[in-house]
């Protein structure tokens, strides 16, 4: 197998728009096709902006515990009460960030980003990332019949790691966490419990083209990926594990709500 990665270019926008038709126009502005079994690695933030998910900071009322945690944590109180919105769960912070869980992955600030976007102005995350990477499956093989995978991805830190990498928000067309327990190792034992975050590779051999400046590149294309599709529908609990397997949560001693 070899892995090949193609970027598709972009130039800015902050306005929303079809994320179909400006995805399949770049594609071809990029002289590019995209084939049966590619896997559309697509940034999180292109995907918000296409939805209209861009909040001006000056039009948010702050209520009294956003004021709150903006005082502890030095931060603006109008962007402390959209995380507060966004968050299913805050942990805690630190001068600027909270530490949050949003669609039961930990992020600070809930995903929400200041860069390429207007002075003044935020971006979320997109509405419901699964339904999102479903939709653009579907409306790329009804366009121009392709049989595609679709991950929605983002930059994420690792704890203890300098450094940004890439994480899967939403995934359609493949199965994103292969259970490989019970596989043989190199010696013939079995192995106990690997499972291989398919997705969050993906995302992570994107980020190296997609960057975090102004690459202008929104979407990678993985082809020959050996992926197989599947039309299973899958949910963020296909990503993720129970908050009291989890060793950074359960040290903390704070579980999320289910």
């Amino acid at each position: 197998m070899k892995l090949t990665l193609i970027p598709v270019y972009s130039p800015l926008r902050v306005d929303p728009f079809d994320l179909t038709t400006v995805l399949l126009d770049c594609i071809q502005e990029s002289h590019e096709l995209l084939r049966d079994g590619d896997i559309v690695i697509l940034s999180s933030k292109f995907a918000a902006i296409a939805q209209s998910r861009v909040v001006a900071l000056d039009l948010v009322t702050p209520s009294d515990e956003a004021q709150k945690l903006a005082a502890q944590y030095k931060m603006d109180a109008a962007l402390t009460e959209l995380i507060l919105q966004e968050s299913d769960a805050v942990f805690g912070g630190i001068p600027g960030f909270l530490l949050t869980v949003k669609d039961n992955l930990i992020a600070p600030n809930a995903g929400i980003d200041t860069s390429n976007v207007p002075a003044g102005k935020v971006v979320l995350y997109p509405e419901d990332n699964f339904a999102t990477a479903e939709n653009l499956r579907a409306e790329i093989r009804d366009a121009i019949n392709v049989d595609v995978g679709v991950v929605i991805t983002d930059s994420r830190l690792m704890p203890g790691r300098t450094g940004t990498t890439g994480v899967a928000l939403g995934v359609a067309g493949f199965i994103p966490v292969v259970d490989e327990r019970g596989r043989p190792d190199l010696l013939g034992r079995p192995l106990l419990v690997s499972q291989r975050a398919v997705a969050d590779n993906l995302c992570a051999a994107a980020e190296l083209l997609m960057g975090e400046a102004d690459e202008g590149i929104p979407l990678v294309i993985a082809r020959d990926t050996d992926i197989q599709l599947t039309d299973d529908r899958f949910t963020w609990r296909d990503l993720a594990i129970d908050w009291k397997q989890d060793i950074y949560v359960s040290i903390l001693g704070k579980y999320p709500p289910e």
